[in-house]
């Protein structure tokens, strides 16, 4: 029903007037009593074999919603009502700011695929900071992080730490984020000087604090081998818990739609089944430099159920989904929950078996 009815009216409009209006459907849908529980009724599937014990954590399933969606935690428990074991927020930066001139998200339907250049459009850390106090801490919610635009590069360190600092008791997890094609320069701190500094003030700050805050990396997929293995390297010789692999791609190669057409849409990171083949093969890659000791996180071109899986195959301990959550829709995630129970427990599990009753259920 959505991809032959609903998804060919919403691809109608611009793709940021329906993500203003899923966020308000959601937003809308929690505060009703009972609305969030028929959610949950609805699209997630639970059963002990989706369960990941992460970074001290006991996840729900394996599939998180990667950051960009709920830029700023607007709707993390209302997006977990969607059957997702993880939410990550952000990117947030210190002070609001407006992101890159519109239109700056584009649809490539022949490719299953996306284009954006937002450029961290948020309201800053403060103000989410207000959105994630008192939170149900039901929802396991990670922060992605990032530097404004008119900082300096050598001012980033103190754009990341304020952040942390802000938020280390509101979530669960930090990724950082310099990885993002779409903030003029940002790439340039994928190197160690840059990421030592940046990272040294979070562990220094962590180190004084009562509760462990897991971060991690999130890397490019136009990373070169050697520019993994410096990446590895940091994660080997510094106190980081694990890495996000990939961001969205610069290429451009192999693409579908009409040369034409994506020229005329310019710069951004390219997302979705573009992306799906580097991204798996960039967390095999770091899987295997690591000997499996460090916890990924897959993300990039999960279109399918079995692309999920593939990327737990190939060494990710949790994988998260955007691209294909715009293309399949609300039971995407149910669907790669019954896939993963399958393979767990052998074919003979039925796919249309109802969902274990959840506590919003109770």
């Amino acid at each position: 029903m959505y991809k032959t009815i609903l998804r060919p009216i919403l691809f109608r409009f611009p793709p940021e007037t329906i993500h203003r209006l899923i966020m308000t459907c959601l937003k809308i849908g929690g505060k009703i009593p009972g609305g969030r529980a028929l959610i949950r009724s609805l699209c997630t599937y639970r059963h002990p074999s989706l369960e990941r014990e992460v970074f001290g954590m006991r996840f729900p399933n394996p599939i998180g919603l990667a950051a960009g969606f709920d830029k700023n935690a607007e709707a993390y428990d209302d997006i977990s009502a969607l059957g997702f074991g993880f939410v990550e927020v952000g990117t947030v930066t210190p002070k609001p700011q407006p992101g890159n001139p519109r239109p700056r998200l584009f649809r490539l339907p022949a490719d299953q695929a996306l284009i954006n250049r937002m450029g961290f459009n948020n309201h800053g850390v403060e103000n989410m900071q207000r959105n994630l106090r008192g939170r149900d801490r039901r929802t396991i919610v990670g922060c992605n992080l990032g530097k404004n635009t008119l900082t300096p590069n050598e001012e980033a360190p103190a754009d990341y730490l304020r952040i942390f600092r802000c938020l280390y008791e509101y979530v669960d997890y930090f990724v950082v984020n310099v990885s993002c094609p779409n903030v003029k320069n940002i790439t340039a701190l994928q190197n160690r000087e840059s990421l030592y500094e940046i990272l040294q003030g979070l562990f220094d700050f962590r180190r004084g604090q009562n509760q462990y805050r897991p971060i991690l990396i999130k890397i490019s997929p136009d990373l070169d081998f050697e520019q993994l293995d410096d990446m590895i390297a940091i994660l080997k010789e510094t106190p980081l818990d694990g890495i996000v692999a990939t961001n969205t791609t610069t290429s451009r190669a192999g693409l579908q739609t009409n040369k034409k057409t994506v020229n005329a849409i310019g710069n951004g990171g390219l997302s979705g089944a573009p992306l799906t083949a580097r991204s798996l093969e960039v967390i095999r890659y770091v899987h295997e430099k690591t000997e499996g000791r460090y916890p990924i996180i897959g993300v990039g071109g999960i279109m399918t159920p079995e692309d999920a899986c593939n990327m737990l195959d190939a060494g990710a301990s949790l994988v998260q989904v955007y691209t294909g959550f715009i293309y399949n829709g609300p039971a995407f995630v149910k669907r790669i929950c019954k896939l993963l129970r399958q393979r767990a427990e052998g074919p003979t599990v039925p796919v249309s078996e109802k969902p274990t009753e959840t506590s919003d259920q109770k």
